[in-house]
């Protein structure tokens, strides 16, 4: 099946008409990406849904970034609740009728409340960890995760540099970052669930240390290079739409 064309692409970030139903603030984001065959991606997937590839290679990210103020639409933020930690292993994928999206393998939070409500209401694969994150005066970033179960801590030591600016249609940043669309393989079948937000600020990112153990974790080839392609943003404010069938 060929990817989707860039209309296709462009078509999912206008705001689905539905009500949504979350608020969310995706804040100070690190995209470590590692290039992939694609067989080895497709193999991975659930029926229903195929590997995006750009110029004919699959693509898996890890993710590390801030949860900032999220919250039920029409209802406040709760301090100790609404802000907590990701890390994100992901890669990228559209349906039978073309539609792109992101699969995830994992998501590690360190907010009990977050990994029960997104295991229950959305099925993605949300994982415990204890987590940390750090921030010198001059913007170096130390993030550490140590998943429950795991002997390991991935760290993560980044600085977001450079004036931030926007991906250009049919670019490789594009197809990374440009994403509205999550797939959720649940009890009763695939499911999707929409996000919109503006389009991302995307910077440079000097990265001194990265882990790849979630590779690992979940069961793909660990890659043994550093990441092929690296962007960071200062963050997007989002909403979020229930999960509904393709």
């Amino acid at each position: 099946m060929s990817p989707p064309s860039l209309a296709q692409r462009e078509a999912l970030r206008t705001a689905p008409a539905a009500p949504f139903v979350m608020h969310q603030r995706w804040q100070d984001l690190l995209f470590l990406h590692w290039s992939c065959d694609p067989a080895v991606i497709q193999a991975s997937l659930p029926a229903g849904l195929h590997v995006d590839t750009f110029e004919g290679r699959a693509w898996v990210a890890i993710v590390p970034f801030v949860m900032r103020g999220i919250r039920p639409r029409g209802l406040p933020a709760v301090p100790g609740i609404s802000n907590f930690l990701e890390l994100n292993l992901r890669t990228y994928v559209h349906d039978d009728q073309g539609r792109p999206g992101v699969w995830f393998y994992s998501l590690d939070c360190n907010q009990s409340l977050a990994v029960w409500t997104a295991r229950t209401f959305f099925h993605l694969p949300y994982q415990r960890a204890d987590m940390s994150r750090t921030c010198r005066a001059d913007g170096l970033q130390r993030y550490e995760s140590q998943r429950h179960g795991e002997a390991a801590v991935s760290t993560f030591t980044y600085q977001l540099t450079g004036a931030p600016r926007q991906a250009r249609p049919g670019t490789l940043e594009f197809f990374l970052a440009e994403r509205y669309l999550l797939f959720a393989d649940t009890p009763r079948g695939l499911r999707l669930g929409r996000v919109h937000h503006a389009p991302y600020p995307l910077v440079d990112a000097e990265v001194q240390t990265w882990d790849t153990r979630l590779f690992r974790l979940a069961g793909l080839p660990e890659p043994d290079r550093p990441p092929d392609h690296v962007l960071g943003s200062p963050g997007v404010s989002v909403r979020v739409w229930p999960l509904t069938r393709p």
